[in-house]
């Protein structure tokens, strides 16, 4: 797949993850939603060490600079 994801856009995603994974192995946040963030956490990690985000691609988004 062709990269559509700029560093920024990798640096916000993994901020999240951390926060995500933090908020939950704390036990800050629990249950069902727990779950979700833990879940969406980890599709954050894997999109951005891929470099590609799927929902990006219908909607012709990137994040990539122009060059």
């Amino acid at each position: 797949m062709k990269k559509n994801m700029g560093g920024t856009d990798k640096l916000i995603r993994i901020l999240l993850s951390i926060i995500f994974f933090l908020l939950y192995f704390t036990g800050v946040v629990s249950g069902t939603l727990g779950g979700i963030l833990v879940a969406l956490g980890g599709v954050f990690v894997i999109t951005s060490f891929i470099g590609t985000c799927p929902l990006y691609v219908p909607f012709g988004l990137s994040t990539c600079k122009k060059k």
